[in-house]
């Protein structure tokens, strides 16, 4: 890095461009680099990207950079280097492959990637440096609200919300999430698969629309034994062991919104016989824990226990 900065400092008080008032992105050079990004990054974070014209994946990734940074009003600042025109710089910054990011802030970098990432991953690395736009913020807070609307049964009014937020964040998990969740849970399942189909490829892996699918998943398998819950009890109680009825009473219980009781269920079936049907009542709790997701009180209290059955 010294060999960078000695090379950038030649000539830099002379030769560097002056950004414009809200002015966010520029371009610089290997003579500009000194001003631009290292006595830049001392007042303000600066993501370098290194591109060059016939890079396809540069064409990609520019533009999201551009619009996140823009976005940001002024946090964080953007400085694009072709390498084709500033080889030298290149050399020095190691660059051996494009698109090439880099994130100054205090005069060094601190962190970097490679590659054309999706726009949640780009925004990820914009916010850690502290470029969290003032509309970023407002849609944490409208994801907060969409959500308590959710816990309050006012599921129509929370899908609502979501969608807002899709509308500025096409790419947000948590807000496609969440709008599956609304239309299940009033019951329009196929909505809620619809919407898990159609989700983007950036974030079809996110655990959020993980534990959506488990609890679909769920709800199909509690469909048709929803209304059979004092007739499965009524089995239960007449024999314990009845891991079948047991575990049907389970699904029974969470179709019907009692979680609480299907997890009951389920860790008494497992307390009973750990590898009845291949460990079943262990996987539908798994299944359950994930739908309810990793800091519900439930979630917690219950793989608590299962926890003790396991270690007794």
């Amino acid at each position: 890095m010294n060999s960078i900065l000695g090379a950038a400092n030649t000539g830099a008080n002379d030769a560097a461009a002056v950004t414009p008032a809200g002015g966010w992105i520029k371009d610089s050079s290997t003579a500009t680099f000194m001003a631009d990004v290292i006595e830049a990054s001392m007042q303000t974070p600066v993501v370098v990207d290194f591109w060059a014209p016939w890079c396809g994946p540069c064409k990609q990734l520019g533009p999201t950079l551009e619009k996140i940074v823009n976005e940001a009003k002024g946090a964080v600042r953007l400085v694009k280097i072709n390498v084709d025109e500033n080889q030298q710089l290149a050399q020095q910054m190691r660059i051996q492959s494009i698109p090439a990011v880099y994130a100054f802030k205090g005069g060094r970098p601190v962190d970097g990637f490679m590659g054309a990432l999706p726009e949640t991953q780009v925004r990820q690395f914009v916010a850690a440096l502290g470029g969290t736009a003032p509309e970023t913020e407002g849609i944490k807070e409208a994801l907060a609200e969409a959500q308590a609307l959710l816990e309050q049964n006012q599921a129509e009014d929370a899908a609502a919300v979501f969608s807002q937020v899709l509308e500025t964040e096409p790419e947000n998990a948590e807000a496609y999430a969440g709008l599956a969740k609304s239309y299940l849970a009033q019951g329009d399942k196929d909505n809620a698969r619809e919407i898990l189909a159609n989700a983007p490829d950036a974030i079809k892996s996110a655990p959020q629309l993980a534990a959506v699918k488990s609890a679909l998943e769920l709800a199909d398998a509690g469909a048709q034994a929803s209304g059979n819950i004092a007739e499965l009890a009524d089995k239960v109680a007449k024999d314990p062991k009845d891991h079948q009825a047991r575990f049907d009473l389970a699904l029974a219980h969470y179709a019907a919104g009692a979680p609480d009781k299907a997890i009951d269920e389920l860790l008494e079936s497992f307390r009973r016989d750990r590898n009845w049907n291949e460990a079943a009542a262990r996987a539908q709790l798994l299944k359950i824990f994930e739908a309810l997701g990793p800091t519900h009180e439930l979630t917690v209290g219950g793989r608590r226990r299962l926890s003790s059955i396991l270690f007794s």
